[in-house]
């Protein structure tokens, strides 16, 4: 094959029908959340409408986590979830980073449970590569953000 005969990588499979693209991305906003999103709004002060939860181990939580989270480990959802959520209120869960699927665990013990659940994208690994500020069993800690996550000398992404 040639270069003008040949489909590249990329195209190899079309892409979808842009209806079918438009419902796939959709769809992905009901499951997700960014963190700077969550950021902004937990930043603004006030209820943000939403609860975020933090589903790694007490060593993990210890070593760093969002300000106002609520700490549940995985494992502990299904007995502990009750007392500490309202299933009325929204639960954004977090776990490491993009590596790690325990955020997706967490939301899908939850949403088994009746709560209405996304998932934040990047974790607490881009919670903090993006500069915000976050509280170890020592204190509150930030910091400086990586310009490969975050606009440098901007507000935000504009995305």
């Amino acid at each position: 094959m040639n270069a003008t005969t040949s489909v590249n990588p990329v195209l190899r499979v079309a892409p979808a029908a842009p209806a079918e693209a438009a419902a796939y991305f959709r769809a992905s906003l009901v499951f997700h959340a960014d963190v700077s999103d969550v950021a902004s709004v937990l930043a603004a002060g006030g209820d943000p409408g939403f609860v975020v939860l933090d589903s790694r181990s007490t060593a993990s939580w210890d070593q760093g986590h969002v300000p106002g989270a609520v700490h549940l480990p995985t494992a502990l959802i299904a007995e502990q979830a009750e007392q500490l959520l309202d299933k009325d209120v929204p639960v954004v869960t977090y776990c490491w980073g993009p590596g790690c699927n325990g955020a997706t665990r967490a939301a899908l013990a939850l949403a088994e449970l009746g709560y209405q659940v996304k998932e934040m994208l990047g974790g607490f690994e881009y919670w903090v590569r993006e500069g915000f500020a976050f509280e170890t069993w020592e204190g509150g800690e930030r910091r400086a953000a990586d310009p490969l996550t975050a606009p440098v000398d901007a507000a935000d992404c504009g995305c």
